[in-house]
């Protein structure tokens, strides 16, 4: 606790910021440094992939805990968020929020130059971006519960998120962002609901050729939603009742038009977004489920590719064992000293199912070969 804090007051509030079990100092990663000069000679950014992971999973939790700090009035002297992006120079200069109920449920960092400048760390390092969009995933408090829900519903209705207002949000920020410092120096990151988001705009914008890197946390998978719509004659009554309360889908047709496209191969660049998966989570799980036709490629190195033009991603699959669901769901895992990850080049069902529309164009689309 400071003590040139001016009141006894001030004093007690900061005592209890330090001492809540979501202070960055309690709960945050242990073995991570601020970037340093030595940085811009061998950037952690570019050359530790478990850097980078590291980073992104805080700075959604951080986007966590600015919902949390508007419900509990916390002040700028007692704010919880800004020790998750302070330590990697970065400053917040956007929240996204929800039209609906006025949560926060998105942020843009950027790079901090003055704050980097202040420890003499005089360029931004080799592989640390200039922005990042951070989205998080459902809170299940009263105040913004209401809103997840009916988009975790919607995804589940639909397998689609694009009839959101948050999703035309976080696409209009992205663009935004992109534009301004170039989509080679921009990232997406989101966690559960927020990784849904994160997949979808990323490929929207993908098809615009605007190529963003994309890290996704625990993200939902299409055949959780399939699953809950095949549980039986009395529970589809059910399933009907609550697609009723949605709104009508204004891209459900998507998924239709992308399993009945024929292959076409639109170019050699391709969109692959990095999956962190625990499998002992059965909301993301099914995203290691393997695709009959498609080998694997194991991957030792960060920088490896996909081949052939195939819908892939890059898939990190925790390797802790069987936990239960709310450890393997949760995101701090994601910074924990004892994370053991396996990676590899991934051409699962889901990822070809999620993606492939990148590389191939309706049938009515497609020109014929001339013989």
């Amino acid at each position: 606790m400071r003590t040139e804090v001016g009141s006894e007051g001030e004093m007690v509030k900061e005592s209890v910021v330090e001492s809540h079990p979501y202070a960055f100092h309690v709960s945050g990663p242990r073995n991570v440094s601020s970037p340093n000069w030595r940085d811009l000679i061998n950037s952690s950014w570019r050359k530790d992939a478990n850097y980078k992971r590291t980073v992104m999973a805080c700075f959604i939790q951080a986007v966590y805990l600015l919902e949390l700090d508007r419900q509990e009035n916390r002040t700028e002297q007692n704010a919880l968020a800004p020790e998750w992006w302070i330590p990697f120079k970065y400053k917040l200069v956007e929240t996204l929020k929800d039209e609906r109920d006025g949560s926060i449920f998105g942020a843009i960092l950027e790079w901090d130059r003055s704050a980097a400048l202040a420890d003499f760390v005089l360029i931004r390092p080799s592989g640390a971006p200039r922005a990042v969009l951070a989205l998080r995933g459902t809170l299940l408090n009263r105040a913004t519960m209401r809103r997840d829900i009916e988009d975790d519903l919607r995804f589940l209705a639909w397998e689609s998120l694009k009839g959101s207002v948050r999703f035309s949000g976080v696409l209009k920020a992205l663009k935004a962002i992109a534009d301004k410092y170039g989509s080679n120096n921009v990232c997406i990151a989101g966690h559960s609901l927020g990784a849904g988001f994160a997949l979808q705009v990323g490929k929207a914008l993908a098809k615009e050729g605007i190529y963003v890197e994309a890290h996704l946390f625990n993200p939902p998978s299409v055949s959780l939603a399939s699953s809950f719509r095949n549980i039986g004659e009395k529970a589809g009554f059910a399933w009907k009742r609550i697609k009723a309360m949605l709104p009508s889908k204004s891209d459900s047709q998507i998924i239709c038009e992308e399993s009945g496209a024929t292959s076409f191969r639109v170019g050699p660049k391709q969109w692959v977004p990095h999956l962190y998966i625990n499998n002992s989570d059965y909301i993301c799980c099914s995203y290691t489920d393997q695709d009959g036709a498609q080998n694997d490629q194991v991957a030792n190195k960060e920088n490896a590719k996909p081949t052939n033009c195939q819908a892939a991603a890059k898939l990190f699959l925790s390797s802790k064992g069987k936990q239960k669901f709310l450890e393997a769901h949760g995101l701090e895992q994601w910074w924990s000293d004892n994370l053991e990850l396996q990676m590899a080049i991934s051409n699962s069902k889901l990822i070809s199912q999620q993606l492939k529309s990148l590389y191939t164009l309706p049938a009515a689309q497609v020109t014929p070969v001339k013989r």
